[in-house]
Formats: C-alpha cells, sequence, structure tokens
C-alpha cells in the first residue's frame, strides 16, 4: 500500500547533526516528510544540510536557540507559526505545514516544547505554551481532519516513558501537573478527564501513535543524557511524539525509533521517529 513516511527528530543542532552523520541516515530511510526541532541555525544552514528538499523554517528569537522546521520532498502548500496569545514568544517553536495525503488535506507541526525548570520562570514559559497547546489540537482537530502534531513534547506522559520515572516526579517533563495535559490531549474527545494532578478537563481525542503500536511497555525511549551510560543501558525518555488526529491515526500502519546501533553512531541525543501513514 503506498504511504507517507514522516519522520520527526531533535537535531540538537542541525549544523552539529550535518557533520555528524544525519545525511547518511537520510540517504536510506526513505522519508518524505521531515520535521526537525532545536535547529539552532540559520536557513542557510538548512539549506545546506539538506540540499533538494523544501523547507520552511521558524528561527527562535534569540540566534542558536530553539528554532523548528518542516523539510520537505514536495513543497508545502502553505505553512503558518502563529502560536498561542499574543504576548507570548512560540517564534522556533511552532510551525504547521499544509500538504495533501491522497485526495485530502494534511497538516502537520514540528513542535519544541520548552525543556523548562520546576518552579522558575523557564517553567513558566512552559505552562504557557501547554496552555496554548489544548486549543490549538482543538482548532486542528475539527472536522474529522487529518493533522499530525510531532516533535520534542519535553513531557514523559507516563511511568512507562521514563526508566527512571521515579527520581523524577518533582523534576520538570514529568511532573504531574504536565502529564495531565497529556492527559486531557489524548483523552477520549467528548469527556471529563481527571488528569494525573487531580485537575479536571475535557478530553481532545488525540492518539498517540508510539503508544498505540507499542502498547503497555517501557518505551521505546527517543532521548538518552549524553552522561554517563544512559544510552548504552537505554535509561532514555519517550518524549518525542506522534499525535494524531484519528482520522489520521487510523492511516498509520508503521511506527519505529530509529535508535543508533551504537553511541558513537549517534548525531543527535534523540532519536528520529518514524511513522508511515497510508494514502
Amino acid at each position: 500500500m503506498p504511504h507517507l513516511r514522516i519522520a520527526s527528530v531533535n537535531v540538537n543542532g542541525i549544523r552539529a547533526a550535518a557533520r555528524n552523520g544525519m545525511s547518511t541516515w537520510l540517504d536510506t530511510a526513505e522519508v518524505d516528510i521531515l520535521t526537525l526541532q532545536e535547529v539552532r541555525g540559520q536557513d542557510e544552514h538548512l539549506e545546506a544540510a539538506l540540499p533538494g528538499w523544501s523547507i520552511v523554517h521558524d528561527e527562535a528569537t534569540a540566534k542558536g536557540r530553539a528554532g523548528v522546521a518542516i523539510a520537505s520532498r514536495v513543497p508545502a502548500l502553505a505553512s503558518r507559526t502563529a502560536f498561542g496569545p499574543d504576548d507570548f514568544d512560540s517564534k522556533g517553536r511552532w510551525i504547521e505545514a499544509d500538504f495533501v495525503l491522497g485526495d485530502r488535506p494534511l497538516t502537520v507541526v514540528s513542535a519544541y516544547v520548552h525543556s523548562g525548570e520546576a518552579d522558575t520562570p523557564k517553567q513558566d514559559e512552559k505552562w504557557k505554551f501547554l496552555d496554548a497547546f489544548g486549543p490549538r489540537l482543538a482548532a486542528l482537530g475539527a472536522d474529522d481532519a487529518l493533522a499530525l502534531v510531532t516533535g520534542d513534547l519535553n513531557v514523559g506522559h507516563r511511568e512507562l516513558d521514563i526508566k527512571n520515572w521515579r527520581g523524577n516526579r518533582k523534576k520538570a517533563g514529568f511532573l504531574p501537573r504536565e502529564r495531565a495535559y497529556f492527559d486531557r490531549f489524548l483523552g477520549d474527545a467528548g469527556t471529563e478527564v481527571t488528569g494525573v494532578d487531580g485537575s479536571v478537563g475535557p478530553g481532545l481525542g488525540w492518539v498517540d501513535i508510539g503508544r498505540r503500536f507499542h502498547g503497555e511497555v517501557e518505551g521505546p525511549y527517543t532521548w538518552w543524557s549524553m552522561r554517563g551510560q544512559a544510552f548504552d543501558n537505554d535509561s532514555g525518555w519517550r518524549i518525542d511524539y506522534h499525535l494524531a488526529t484519528p482520522a489520521l491515526a487510523a492511516r498509520a500502519d508503521g511506527y519505529h525509533v530509529a535508535r543508533a546501533a551504537a553511541y558513537d553512531q549517534r548525531w543527535s541525543d534523540h532519536a528520529p521517529v518514524v511513522v508511515d501513514y497510508s494514502i
């Protein structure tokens, strides 16, 4: 069956990723749409790293920080970066692009949520982003649309998503309040969802493709600290996602995390998350 292969990866700096082997991976990965986070560069750096690709890119306000992009074999029909309230700086953290899947429109998002730091202004920015996330998901998912949010969302939703979850319960990335947002994003549409922190809100009905494919198992993780033996011991976090509307999730027919074979073969501290969607 013909399919559209979409991969998402936090490149941890596009120039470093290109130097360290991203192109070698792409040469055989057969990716149609590639969403990138933490680009940390300008348009010319993306163009040099991805020759021949059509690219839409949103740089962060601060040079050398964040940055999101979507690269595709066929040019996007349109792209947008508006996200959240006007007084919130989301530059370099959210970009949408429109394509066609079969005979239907498809919107693909590359998102890079703040890493945050509990009880600091960094976490306040993360709360603002997560507050804006829900309404945008609701809008994108209206009318049985085909829509996909990919990226480094910097939250491990469940205990299955972090190897050392017990030691991270009070740290950004696994705070109950953060996880409760995902309880609502992924809760049944039209129902009241009680989050892990006790908060209550409407479920939005989006689907976590990775969890749907792998079921109730640990991982598979998508990020490992560069320190210590985290990668070799597979002591990781699953914080890179494909979140799909139900109509698109029904078309997902393959999911894998492209984990490097060895530590010294990594070109980012994240692994690409690759999903095939039937056309």
